[in-house]
């Protein structure tokens, strides 16, 4: 079955990122500063070791957020989203009582969340999302980028 609605969507906030980048400058100043110029790096300075470590920390730390995203891909049958590296899931439209896109504002962040409104979150950014209730009683909620595509896939298959 092809797919009537894809979306993949990373963490795209720039102050995010800012953060994330700017942990590294300390690593690599004291590197420079020890190896390079041949000064210590501070009062206590850490062995040159350290520094590599905290650095190679670092840089997988940025790495491990570069590789999150929220995948999700809607076809005549089923809902299918994953959480990257976290979790993967599909969901039969046999086994779903309601779907509507929600504005759920925010949820306390960004990542997986619980809401009492809407069980579930799983978001990257914004605060628009597929909210679906199964037949189970079970909510959930997958947030999106692309509100207006993904309202008219969910009208399309559902007529």
């Amino acid at each position: 079955m092809f797919p009537i609605f894809t979306e993949s969507q990373r963490f795209s906030q720039i102050w995010l990122w800012l953060i994330l980048a700017s942990t590294m400058f300390i690593p690599v100043l004291g590197l420079y500063q020890q190896m390079v110029v041949g000064v210590p790096f501070g009062n206590n300075p850490m062995p040159n070791a350290g520094l590599v470590a905290m650095l190679l920390f670092e840089a997988v730390l940025l790495y491990f957020f570069w590789s999150i995203r929220l995948v999700t891909e809607i076809d005549q049958q089923e809902i299918r989203f994953a959480f990257r590296p976290f979790t993967r899931r599909s969901i039969l439209w046999s086994d779903v009582k309601t779907a509507q896109v929600v504005n759920y504002g925010f949820v306390g962040g960004w990542g997986v969340r619980y809401s009492s409104s809407y069980g579930k979150v799983y978001n990257v950014n914004g605060k628009y999302g597929l909210a679906l209730e199964l037949k189970s009683g079970e909510k959930i909620c997958i947030g999106t980028q692309k509100q207006e595509e993904l309202k008219e896939a969910i009208q399309k298959i559902r007529s």
